[in-house]
């Protein structure tokens, strides 16, 4: 079950998020905005979701601040997934101590980038890796979970989720399957869109 919090479910420094932009007068870098995180928990608030920015579409048109005005269409919808077909998603997940995330996969390319704490990397042939704050998993829409080590600390990752092209294995395609406890995210299926 999913629920949307203001604030992030971890003690862990919430993310400020801050977006440029051009002065149309004089052409100089501005600060467009800056904004604190919405944060989603889902598994009984031992996950955090916030999603910091998305685009729809590659490469993106930054002409008229359009890339921000389609992000603010694509929250604002209720129907973003994991993955934003056409384009990126750029997420903060933070893990509770001793949690594991469910095992899924997602239909696209990500960077899953460890900025606090250290995680397990666990795969469906049983493989793990342990990765500690500045390692990086490249995440090919492979079955996987997320495994906090830790008894008492919380660990924070950044993803960035890049759609890409339906992963065949011989004659099957390999789709999204989101696991147990995703209940609330929609799916990023381009059916259901």
């Amino acid at each position: 079950m999913s629920t949307h919090h203001s604030v992030q479910v971890s003690a862990l420094r919430d993310n400020i998020r801050h977006i440029t932009t051009h002065d149309p007068a004089t052409g100089k870098a501005v600060v467009h905005s800056s904004t604190a995180g919405n944060w989603t928990s889902l598994d009984d608030d031992q996950l955090g979701f916030n999603v910091i920015y998305t685009t729809s579409k590659f490469p993106p048109s930054l002409n008229d601040d359009e890339d921000i005005k389609t992000h603010e269409n694509a929250i604002g919808s209720g129907k973003l997934g994991l993955v934003n077909h056409g384009g990126t998603v750029c997420r903060t997940v933070d893990f509770a101590p001793g949690y594991q995330c469910m095992m899924h996969r997602t239909q696209s390319l990500d960077y899953g980038i460890v900025v606090q704490g250290s995680i397990e990397m666990v795969l469906d042939s049983e493989e793990t890796r342990m990765m500690h704050v500045g390692d990086v998993a490249i995440q090919r829409a492979t079955m996987h979970a997320w495994r906090n080590p830790s008894k008492t600390e919380w660990t924070r990752m950044v993803f960035v989720l890049q759609d890409c092209e339906v992963v065949k294995l011989g004659d099957k395609e390999l789709g999204e399957d989101l696991g147990r406890g995703t209940e609330g995210i929609p799916s990023s299926n381009k059916a259901s869109l």
